[in-house]
């Protein structure tokens, strides 16, 4: 039994990681300065109920013993883990690392690559595959709605299969360490790199893949994949000559209703590019032997990831959603989602980032203007910052005079708390209070707070 530490354990990534080598029998210890700030008990505690051991972030997790220290790129060299990693000379990764020697050791790889949708596809594949009997290992970055009830935190599905399913992340280029079994390529569309980086990345990316890939064929910008490989596939909700192809997409309460091969099926998710989704996950598991009908059927039973349209809550007929948008592209599908439904919209968007609000904040202004009604509203605090040496050149007043340049009712607020009081003031019946943000787990928290108050 090897004893592994992870430092930043809280995080998303390095919890599902810490996790997967728990169940595989090692000895595991971690740390995190969230906890050493009495942050994130949930976690804490979910950790520490399947055995992994929690200390301060002070050193004192590793001794002679321990093989390997598993380090975030978020942490910095100066902090006592590191220091103390390399006086005793254990070595030191990043979880891209472990994650790439995790992946490459299961015969059936599928890495989700893609803009937006990752996390949502890499989820639907692996409940298919779960529910189809071949026992895949998951690895996602958001919660697992099916999975709640279980032990530990519900970003991982644990089997002892042989197939293993993982996002693929482009915007810090580990997506590049893979050689999957299929490549599955959900869009194209700006985020943290140009459009043609990303056409080379992800072409590489399908080109590699030792037995098939998946594209969409609806992504203007996903065109140049499709001879990227020599079995690749492609699905639509618009165009019917696709491999995978769903039409007759209607909104229903709390639902998207669509056709495939001519049989209706239900989905327990809100918008039309969850139908996109579920075709792009469709045609993944039909590549690995399911039959497309089948994996719709077991669909209709997925209840989707944490923080994607979740409803919170209704009280005093005030709906309260929490969303993970955070770039045009996932505004936009969010905002056109919630358009199938009547109310109006009192939005929260907290911007991640000065450099990714420099690279794209006016994109994201224009994704809410092109979707807002005359009475809806847009609240934005000042950008989240984390930490570290940025040029802070922008500011979300920036982006409020520019989404007021295209007629969007928008407001600015130093503090997020001043948000959450003028909601509380001006909330009514039929409204839908939208609370939209990347990485950051206390908008859900404000979420709760605000249906508490309402």
């Amino acid at each position: 039994m090897a004893k592994i530490g992870f430092c930043a354990i809280a995080g998303s990534g390095m919890s599902a990681l810490a996790q997967v080598l728990k169940y595989k029998n090692n000895d595991i210890v971690g740390s995190d300065r969230s906890f050493d700030q009495n942050k994130e008990e949930k976690i804490r505690k979910k950790l520490t109920d399947i055995g992994i051991k929690i200390y301060p972030q002070d050193g004192s997790m590793l001794d002679e013993n321990t093989s390997v220290l598993y380090a975030s790129t978020a942490v910095e060299d100066t902090i006592p883990d590191i220091k103390r990693a390399k006086e005793l000379n254990i070595p030191i990764k990043h979880r891209s690392d472990l994650l790439e020697e995790i992946f490459s050791s299961y015969p059936y790889n599928i890495a989700v690559g893609g803009t937006s949708g990752k996390s949502t596809l890499t989820a639907m594949i692996g409940y298919i595959l779960d529910k189809a009997s071949k026992n895949p290992l998951v690895i996602n970055g958001a919660l697992l709605k099916n999975y709640e009830n279980t032990k530990g935190i519900p970003n991982v599905i644990l089997n002892n299969g042989d197939y293993c399913i993982i996002e693929a992340d482009e915007s810090d280029g580990s997506i590049e360490k893979y050689t999957p079994y299929i490549s599955v390529i959900n869009n194209i569309t700006l985020d943290h790199k140009s459009i043609k980086e990303l056409q080379a990345l992800f072409k590489d990316f399908a080109k590699k893949a030792k037995f098939g890939a998946v594209y969409n064929k609806d992504c203007e910008n996903s065109s140049v994949l499709a001879s990227s490989n020599k079995n690749i596939v492609s699905f639509s909700i618009k165009d019917s000559s696709a491999d995978f192809y769903a039409s007759n997409i209607k909104a229903i309460p709390n639902g998207t209703l669509y056709t495939h091969n001519s049989t209706q099926y239900k989905l327990n998710l809100i918008g039309k590019f969850n139908v996109a989704n579920a075709m792009c996950a469709v045609a993944c598991c039909s590549l690995l032997g399911i039959n497309p009908d089948t994996s719709c059927k077991i669909l209709e039973t997925f209840l989707g990831t944490k923080r994607r349209l979740e409803i919170l809550g209704q009280t005093k007929a005030i709906t309260v959603i929490d969303d993970f948008a955070h770039n045009p592209d996932k505004v936009s599908a969010s905002m056109s989602a919630l358009r199938n439904y009547e109310g109006r919209l009192i939005i929260m968007f907290q911007p991640h980032g000065f450099s990714p609000m420099r690279m794209m904040g006016k994109q994201i202004m224009e994704s809410f203007a092109n979707h807002m009604l005359k009475d809806d509203i847009l609240l934005i605090p000042e950008i989240f910052f984390a930490g570290g040496t940025v040029k802070r050149d922008i500011s979300s007043k920036d982006l409020v005079d520019y989404a007021k340049t295209l007629n969007a009712n928008a407001l600015f607020f130093e503090k997020r708390d001043e948000i959450k009081e003028y909601i509380l003031k001006n909330a009514k019946p039929n409204d839908r209070i939208v609370l939209m943000g990347a990485r950051d787990n206390t908008i859900t928290d404000m979420g709760y707070e605000i249906l508490e108050k309402l």
